[in-house]
């Protein structure tokens, strides 16, 4: 017996039940709202998921029930919405004519004054005070990291962030209502497959991860979109034709988390919010590490899968999992294989993907007793910056202090993410030493020949590289290196 087949779309946009029948490929969530709902609370700032002016809230069922997160409209497509909850600026209009206590807070204490990255900033202040009220002040700068402000230097806003939490979320409409909708987006689960045929293309919606397979088998050419924040990019930038789409973000298949003795297996639908907790838990610098990844907003979209299976040679996720050993499983069909995450990438823009083939999962091993570990990045600013370089170093020492094993790897140094082989040869069987590593960092010039280009120079990249080997090495030795904290400095040493 087939699988079911509809012809549209079901989503709730505040109060209110959508169908969509007419949904394009590359239609974004932004020019819905503002085109064709003539919704204008929601602005266009940069286009490309860095400003944060086109925050809105989306709830989606996860296995721990519906969730609100904040995500960007200018990048985010109409096609990824079946059975979510699009909540914008219009649905925070309070009682009996009042602002929202959110509204309020920002009135309060000065935190607009153009106002056009207000309702963005609203919306991501909105998300933060239904989960934690009374937030302190880490978690509001890191719910803020991807909103920009030009006017206000941030401290107005800072400071409403703080004031907002005297007010109790216990009455607010999604409070109130979450219950039934999450009993609507459950009911439009159906494991049905969405088949949209347009002017500007198809749109595919599969029902299970067993009909994505089917799909792309069918459609091996189409686009897959995970998180769309590099996809939404290639629509919004360089205006590129992504029909077929097929739309897995839905997936809950994809989006599982499994812990073994060995190690954890992500679903390649895991976003990088909900890997959080387990790599800033279990992987020494990785907390740091992910809380760079774009803003909020960015880390609540983009996935692991994404982020590998787009072979980007600056991709943040890459050099930390191949220098834990990763392994990558790909699907073609009803046929799985595995390889080492480092054997995935092949050259500039080229994969070891076959047409029709996805990526399933990614295993990272736990890491070994004793060993150590870190990751850098390096960028022009410290937070919502795509890296210059970035490195990461596992390194593990026998009874003598002598260096057993080493990986190391890096992004923004080559063609691919890649392992420095030579440097990890001529560490190997050395004492970890200062002497030692110093007489490594030459194999870099054997390892690298990277480019120049606006984020950084070829010199640059390669002094980075070669100092942030002697800062692993001197943090392993328990020397705190003066870097910023968000290590988006060149380590001097």
């Amino acid at each position: 017996m087939g699988i079911a087949v509809r012809s549209e779309i079901r989503f709730i946009l505040n109060g209110d039940v959508v169908h969509l029948s007419d949904v394009p490929p590359a239609l974004t969530l932004l020019d819905y709202l503002r085109l064709q709902r003539h919704m204008t609370g929601t602005k266009e700032g940069c286009a490309e998921g860095d400003c944060g002016a086109c925050t809105v809230l989306v709830g989606r069922l996860t296995g721990d029930g519906l969730v609100y997160e904040s995500v960007n409209a200018c990048i985010r497509f109409m096609g990824s919405l079946d059975a979510c909850h699009v909540v914008t600026i219009e649905h925070l209009g309070g009682l009996n004519d009042r602002l929202h206590p959110v509204q309020q807070a920002m009135v309060d204490h000065h935190g607009s004054q153009c106002g056009f990255c207000t309702p963005g900033i609203v919306m991501s202040l909105y998300g933060l005070w239904l989960e934690t009220p009374k937030a302190d002040a880490p978690l509001i700068e890191k719910t803020l990291q991807g909103n920009l402000c030009r006017c206000t230097g941030y401290e107005a806003i800072l400071n409403a962030a703080r004031a907002m939490g005297d007010t109790d979320n216990g009455g607010d409409k999604l409070v109130v209502t979450h219950e039934a909708v999450r009993d609507r987006l459950a009911q439009w689960r159906d494991g049905s497959r969405v088949d949209i045929d347009t002017s500007g293309g198809k749109v595919l919606v599969p029902g299970s991860v067993d009909d994505l397979a089917s799909i792309l088998e069918a459609h091996p050419e189409a686009t897959i979109v995970a998180g769309s924040t590099d996809v939404g990019l290639w629509v919004t930038k360089h205006m590129k034709d992504i029909a077929p789409a097929v739309f897995i973000n839905h997936l809950n298949e994809l989006q599982s988390i499994t812990e073994t003795p060995e190690g954890f297996t992500f679903g390649a639908g895991v976003t990088y919010s909900d890997a959080f907790s387990i790599m800033a838990r279990h992987y020494p610098t990785m907390g740091a590490f992910w809380d760079r990844i774009g803003g909020a907003q960015v880390r609540n979209m983009g996935t692991i899968g994404g982020n590998i299976a787009n072979g980007s040679p600056i991709g943040d996720t890459p050099p930390p999992l191949i220098a834990l050993g990763a392994s990558l499983t790909l699907r073609k069909g009803s046929a799985s294989r595995t390889l080492p995450l480092e054997d995935f990438f092949i050259d500039y823009g080229k994969q070891d993907r076959q047409p029709g083939e996805f990526v399933v999962s990614v295993h990272v091993p736990k890491l070994p007793e004793g060993e150590d570990f870190a990751a850098y990045k390096i960028s022009k600013r410290r937070d919502e910056d795509i890296s210059a370089v970035c490195g990461a170093f596992r390194i593990a020492l026998d009874d003598t202090g002598t260096v057993s094993t080493a990986r190391i790897a890096f992004g923004g140094m080559a063609a691919t993410p890649k392992r420095a082989v030579a440097v990890e040869t001529a560490l190997i069987g050395q004492p970890w030493t200062e002497a030692s590593v110093k007489a490594a960092m030459a194999a870099f010039d054997d390892d690298y020949t990277p480019l120049s280009d606006w984020r950084a120079s070829a010199a640059y990249r390669m002094l980075a590289s070669k100092n942030l080997l002697m800062r692993f090495h001197l943090e392993t030795q328990g020397e705190k290196v003066q870097v910023s904290r968000h290590d988006n400095a060149l380590a001097e040493v």
